[in-house]
């Protein structure tokens, strides 16, 4: 899957994704410090699911109405970057239909998926 990881996300997470074969722009390697505009119309211009963990995102897909090609936000605070690594790599699996032009969010222990916002 094609992905643009947000500045906030782990390094590792980045790696567990990389390592199972997702392609992974990191804008942390690419451009770091550019803003959330610029981060989600870096996504759209890829085709790709943009991967954060904020929620600041929601605001500019929900409010904004900005154009994107998916977002998947994680609310998994206080979970070792490993655990996160993993839970994303099976979202990832399982719902991979689902998420292009969605709005997902995913939790420890839900993942609500919010199809073509």
């Amino acid at each position: 899957m094609n992905l643009v990881a947000d500045e906030n996300v782990d390094a590792a997470i980045v790696a567990a994704l990389r390592g199972v074969g997702h392609a992974v722009a990191y804008v942390r390697e690419l451009e770091p410090g550019i803003d959330d505009e610029r981060v989600l119309l870096l996504a759209e211009s890829q085709g790709a699911l943009l991967l954060t963990s904020d929620k600041d995102f929601g605001e500019l897909v929900f409010r904004q109405r900005l154009l994107h090609s998916g977002v998947i936000l994680f609310r998994l605070v206080g979970l070792p970057s490993e655990v996160k690594g993993k839970i994303l790599v099976s979202v990832l699996q399982t719902h991979a239909s689902e998420l292009p032009g969605a709005f997902t969010v995913i939790r420890p222990r839900s993942v609500r998926i919010r199809p073509g916002t």
